[in-house]
């Protein structure tokens, strides 16, 4: 009787593998031989599950954003306004040795996922993708009081969203003790704090 194989799991398996071989080994590093290598399995295996290895990118870029929506999902439980917010970007900032990790993978995955046709789970791991979360956020956070009414909410977003993006390339180019990052989400939003 032929085994039966989850499909998606080994999709993710695959992913998962990508990104230890970029984690560990740098980006220059990760082939096709390399991910399979890490597997245990010829490198033909891989394209039982993806079209080519652009497909394995993506699939690698869209694990990170699984693993970090499962991160802040844990993280916010029970949270509101300000505390879940910054929760949520404690789970995003490079601010400990598995964010930092996720700057470096996510950062040299941002080329390679630029030059490729959009797909919806193409993106690398951003703010965009919690964009609605953020949102509710920061108007629990205004109705709560922890920000003046005048709160420019879509503004303060996108500049959550652009410091996620620098803070991670700032990570990469000139490493920052979590305070240096943590004080970039305080300064955007401090001018809205009652």
């Amino acid at each position: 009787m032929p085994r039966v194989v989850d499909h998606d799991e080994r999709r993710r398996q695959i992913a998962e593998a990508l990104l230890v071989v970029a984690a560990r080994d740098g980006h220059e590093s990760v082939t096709s031989r390399a991910v399979a290598k890490e597997l245990g399995v010829a490198t033909g295996a891989l394209w039982h599950y993806f079209d080519g290895f652009d497909d394995v990118i993506r699939a690698a870029a869209a694990e990170v954003t699984r693993r970090t929506d499962e991160r802040i999902t844990a993280a916010t439980q029970g949270l509101h306004g300000l505390a879940r917010l910054e929760a949520m970007m404690r789970e995003v900032l490079p601010i400990d040795e598995r964010t930092r990790t996720e700057a470096r993978v996510v950062v040299g995955f941002w080329g390679r996922l630029a030059t490729l046709a959009p797909i919806p789970d193409a993106a690398s791991p951003t703010l965009a993708t919690w964009q609605e979360s953020i949102r509710d956020t920061l108007d629990q956070a205004v109705a709560g009081g922890e920000l003046r009414p005048e709160t420019p909410t879509d503004a303060v977003m996108t500049l959550l969203r652009s410091i996620t993006y620098g803070q991670q390339v700032v990570e990469v180019t000139e490493p920052q003790d979590a305070a240096a990052h943590l004080s970039a989400l305080d300064a955007i939003l401090s001018p809205w704090r009652t």
